[in-house]
């Protein structure tokens, strides 16, 4: 009774801390959920903000454009404008541009609106003819949602009329979100939903106290700062979520979203569940322990007692004792190795993640290697001993470089590196364009380079540097290719406390540069320049670890340009 009762505690016990393990996980991960909620609402606004943005320019461009002050003033007839609307109605994908006189009449309109409209009472009428651009969103006879643009038209200085561009949001829709796992939605001042990537949700009254009318969560939990919503039963909405909101007046509405707490509770849950387990595996653990050490105190008890009259058993059973024992410190043995292999296993999984980034790291300088080999063997076949002395010497600087490099690795596998130092900058770029040269100059690539009256010292690791204008040179020299013009530009600048290295070519430029820095991501053949599609990634790693930034853009001119920034060092005698 006493064992059960222990046994039924036990689990209670790992019951209750298995579900304050999934308390703290849940909450943890929520925290990132909702930055990510945060910054995806953020991103979402922008994006309607900059759509937007469009029509309210274009309005004001055409509001100041000779025809439409020469058609509200009279000078030119009013129907001689409107391929200038036809024009910037189809080419900006606005669903009308009209022409609207100083009484608030509609003139004409590109769309299928009829002239004489009377909106002298819209308050962006109002507002235009105040001098200011005026907006508002409302819903047309054909059911379409539509933000709608004023802009005035000024004689002598003076509102004499208005330019009207209105917009059917379900085109911006279809552009922006419809496939977007997450729930977003704008509603209006008057708290509808008039923007959203959810069809059903349109038009609903928008409510965050619950059980409300129109579309309202049946529960709010509070978990720490973030607001857990229950939702009603929809086929595209998560049953549970978390809510953000942000105002964007700018606009004249408010955005929403609702990212599902689906990810957090399979993390809690996980995390729960392997303290459960590491519970219950100590407890069934103690528990067998225990349980030997009550058989045999049992037995020894019972030895005791008939140690006289049964010496012979006795001595059968210590050698069966034995044997136990010895087959008990072969398992704790055994256990212990078990426990080496698991941890020799682990490294070997490290070690093999990196297997990429060390081939890759070890690639160049051995091909330099190779290089630097066979000029030396064709320097000494003619005699030139001078020569095949300098390959030889940089091919020992080479050989010391990758030691240098796999002390790195090690030092990585010990969890240890060597520390952040001052390195000269432009030492680093003399060495990468020495190993460089024969690619360069083979590919016929004219090599711009920046000439440098005194060292440039920033806080970095000069093989770590090297390896990153390498790929940032070799990179280049693959882009280059097919190019008519090869030119390689290498800059070097300050800003502040900071030091700018750039590496511009003439290629054909980036064709994602949002990508270029995810792993395994390249734009090389197959077969081409052993492109792993890691090099970019390897070197974000690298300059992010000295406490700098790394960028790639395409110029005006043509070509794309790299430009990494390093805190500067300190000047050295």
């Amino acid at each position: 009774m006493r064992r059960s009762l222990t046994i039924v505690m036990f689990l209670v016990a790992v019951g209750v801390f298995s579900a304050a393990i999934w308390n703290i996980g849940y909450r943890t991960a929520l925290t990132g959920v909702s930055d990510q909620g945060r910054v995806y609402l953020q991103s979402a606004s922008d994006r309607l903000v900059g759509q937007l943005e469009r029509f309210r320019q274009l309005a004001d461009l055409i509001a100041h454009h000779p025809e439409a002050e020469a058609a509200i003033s009279g000078e030119m007839p009013v129907a001689d404008i409107l391929p200038l609307f036809t024009r910037s109605a189809d080419s900006t994908g606005a669903l009308e541009v009209g022409l609207i006189d100083l009484d608030g009449e509609l003139v004409l309109a590109s769309g299928d609106s009829a002239s004489g409209q009377d909106w002298s009472a819209a308050d962006h009428f109002k507002r235009a003819m105040t001098g200011a651009m005026g907006f508002t969103q409302f819903v047309d006879v054909a059911n379409r949602r539509i933000f709608s643009f004023m802009a005035p038209v000024r004689t002598d200085g003076i509102p004499a009329g208005a330019i009207m561009v209105n917009v059917d949001m379900e085109t911006i829709e279809e552009s922006d979100w419809r496939s977007t796992p997450q729930v977003v939605l704008f509603t209006d001042s008057a708290q509808k939903v008039f923007v959203t990537n959810r069809s059903e949700l349109l038009f609903d009254a928008f409510s965050t106290a619950p059980e409300s009318t129109g579309f309202a969560p049946r529960r709010v939990r509070k978990i720490g700062s973030q607001d857990v919503w229950t939702l009603p039963d929809l086929r595209y909405v998560p049953e549970r979520a978390l809510y953000m909101e942000l105002p964007r007046p700018v606009v004249g509405m408010t955005g929403h979203t609702l990212i599902s707490t689906a990810p957090a509770e399979r993390i809690a849950g996980l995390q729960a569940l392997v303290a459960a387990a590491v519970c219950l595996t100590f407890g069934a653990f103690l528990f067998f322990a225990m349980e030997r050490r009550r058989v045999l105190a049992r037995d020894n008890q019972l030895l005791e007692q008939r140690v006289t009259a049964r010496t012979a058993q006795l001595t059968a059973v210590n050698v069966n004792l034995r044997h136990e024992i010895a087959e008990r410190q072969e398992a704790e043995e055994a256990l212990r190795k078990a426990q080496a292999d698991l941890i020799q296993a682990g490294k070997l999984t490290a070690l093999g993640q990196m297997s990429a980034g060390i081939s890759h790291e070890l690639n160049q300088p051995l091909m330099a290697i190779r290089s630097f080999a066979d000029n030396g063997a064709l320097f000494l076949e003619r005699e030139n001993a001078q020569e095949a002395s300098e390959n030889f010497n940089r091919i020992s600087a080479l050989s010391h470089r990758m030691g240098r490099i796999i002390k790195n690795l090690r030092a990585f596998a010990r969890q240890e590196s060597e520390p952040v130092s001052d390195v000269d900058l432009s030492n680093v770029v003399d060495a990468v364009l020495e190993l460089a040269e024969p690619r360069l100059k083979g590919d016929d690539i004219t090599v711009h380079r920046p000439t440098l009256d005194a060292p440039i010292w920033v806080r970095g690791g000069e093989v770590r540097l090297q390896q990153v204008l390498m790929n940032l040179v070799s990179n280049a020299a693959d882009a280059m290719q097919n190019a008519a013009e090869k030119t390689l530009e290498i800059n070097i600048s300050t800003e502040g406390s900071k030091v700018i290295l750039s590496v511009a070519d003439t290629g054909p430029g980036l064709d994602a540069a949002d990508k270029i820095f995810d792993p395994f991501y390249t734009t090389k053949e197959v077969g081409q320049s052993e492109g792993m599609g890691l090099g970019l990634s390897i070197s974000y790693g690298l300059v992010q670890s000295f406490g700098g930034a790394i960028h790639g853009r395409n110029r005006e001119k043509g070509g794309a340009v790299f430009t990494v920034e390093l805190a500067a060092g300190k000047e050295k005698a």
